[in-house]
């Protein structure tokens, strides 16, 4: 069943709220917050800090990332009996390495409007200031906090092209980039802290040399670092031979010459004739 952008049902608003600044909160967020008629907060604590500082009195529903589940039934309520719901998180704006997804899907099951307001986020000004070619990018969010999975989840990004941008914790910091450099070398990279706060700093050099100036780091983290770049040489691999080795892989014969004629950018047609004459 097809739905409209937006009609006249209940509407879940996913609300984005400042990452420091409090000036960078919007207009259309302090008006959205002002209309519903409950938020669900990934900490009422912080969510009410906030409305204080806005002048908003507001009912708060605590909605994170371990009840988050249980909170269905109570936003579907809300919205069978008529009424617009918004969806914060501390910071940032929700879903994005953020609580709410589980919410906005069950509304979107459920047939109702569900807008996302544009605001702060942390990973936008980290790659804009970066220096590292923005487009284009891969937003990754939290590596797991496990050394071996992390390494896994690494060497599955390794050759990707597109910039890379991870969140992490400060805590971890210097553990991860070690990993980072032995699985993806010694990139470009920029790690910014703090972003929009008073103390907001940002580091660029390269995975080797970086290390060495971050001593004590603290506060929220983002890391950019640059896509694969190595040009990969295919010119002493005989063509049959290239193929094998991805049949080996497991690729059907069809699959392996598509591939290989695409990394070699040569006509398929070419690399199947080669192949078979040499069955």
């Amino acid at each position: 069943m097809s739905q409209k952008s937006y009609d006249n049902r209940p509407t879940v608003y996913l609300i984005p709220t400042p990452i420091g600044n409090m000036e960078d909160i919007t207009l259309r967020s302090i008006h959205t917050l002002e209309k519903v008629e409950v938020i669900f907060s990934e900490d009422t604590r912080v969510t009410g800090l906030l409305l204080k500082h806005l002048k908003i009195k507001k009912k708060l529903i605590s909605s994170h990332n371990y009840n988050e589940i249980k909170n269905t039934d109570k936003i579907l309520s809300y919205l069978k009996n008529g009424f617009d719901v918004g969806i914060v998180t501390d910071r940032g704006t929700p879903i994005i390495s953020d609580p709410g997804y589980e919410l906005v899907k069950v509304a979107i099951q459920n047939h109702y409007n569900v807008v996302g307001l544009p605001g702060p986020t942390a990973l936008i000004p980290a790659l804009i200031t970066s220096g590292i070619d923005p487009s284009p990018f891969l937003f990754y969010g939290f590596l797991n906090s496990k050394p071996t999975k992390q390494r896994k989840e690494l060497q599955d990004l390794e050759k990707i092209k597109a910039t890379l941008i991870f969140y992490e914790a400060p805590h971890r910091l210097l553990n991860t980039l070690q990993i980072m450099q032995e699985v993806l070398g010694n990139r470009k990279i920029s790690i910014s802290r703090e972003i929009s706060k008073k103390f907001e700093e940002i580091y660029r050099g390269n995975l080797e040399s970086i290390v060495s100036e971050l001593v004590d780091i603290k506060g929220e983290i983002v890391i950019i670092i640059e896509g694969y770049k190595k040009e990969e040489n295919y010119d002493e691999i005989p063509l049959l031979e290239h193929v094998r080795s991805f049949i080996e892989q497991g690729y059907s014969s069809k699959e392996a010459i598509k591939e290989v004629a695409h990394l070699r950018g040569l006509n398929k047609n070419i690399v199947y004739q080669e192949y078979h004459r040499g069955d």
